[in-house]
């Protein structure tokens, strides 16, 4: 009867989890961190480009959650608003770091400017074989504008509709499916030049 009850839990849409849980039941937050703690943490990753604060952020995501659990309207798919958290939490960071950064080189005296910059270099193996790993392409991403890589993460990586993409970065159809198709083209001629 337990094994049965759990089954069925676990079968239950993000929308019916949350309203559980807007109810009071514990379970069900956990089930929603078991199924978005991955996919936030990736997304995440792979548009601040820096692991332990992507993991940070996905905590404090779900702390934002927790707190807010009565915020969610059903108005929008659960997805679209747990993901538009994380996204403008990850954007508040990225412009946090400008700021430091704007901030430390201009504290640095004359003789403090000449900094080593590690090499970006890839293996003659890797070119022999054509094939690019995980860090060069996330690399490649992290190159691109910050509104191109937050569209080709959620569209390409996270498998997102257009629609919920639309939602999430508050842009129209057009301008979402023109950032993807651009972002795709820049990271094909930035992977076609390694």
């Amino acid at each position: 009867m337990i094994m049965e009850k759990k089954q069925k839990k676990v079968q239950l849409t993000d929308e019916e989890l949350i309203k559980r849980f807007q109810e009071g039941d514990l379970w069900a937050f956990e089930e929603i961190v078991n199924r978005y703690r991955n996919r936030l943490t990736n997304f995440v990753f792979r548009y601040i480009n820096d692991q332990r604060e992507a993991e940070d952020l996905v905590q404090d995501t779900f702390l934002k959650l927790y707190q807010n659990k009565h915020a969610y309207k059903e108005i929008a798919k659960f997805s679209t608003w747990i993901y538009t958290i994380a996204a403008n939490l990850a954007k508040t960071l990225l412009r946090k770091r400008k700021t430091r950064k704007l901030m430390f080189f201009s504290q640095l005296g004359p003789e403090d400017k000449d900094l080593d910059l590690p090499a970006d270099d890839i293996t003659s193996q890797q070119m022999v074989e054509g094939q690019f790993d995980e860090k060069i392409i996330q690399e490649a991403i992290a190159k691109l504008p910050e509104h191109f890589r937050i569209a080709i993460i959620l569209r390409d990586v996270q498998e997102l509709s257009y629609e919920e993409i639309c939602n999430i970065i508050g842009k129209p159809i057009g301008t979402v499916k023109s950032r993807i198709n651009r972002a795709r083209l820049r990271l094909q001629k930035e992977l076609a030049n390694l």
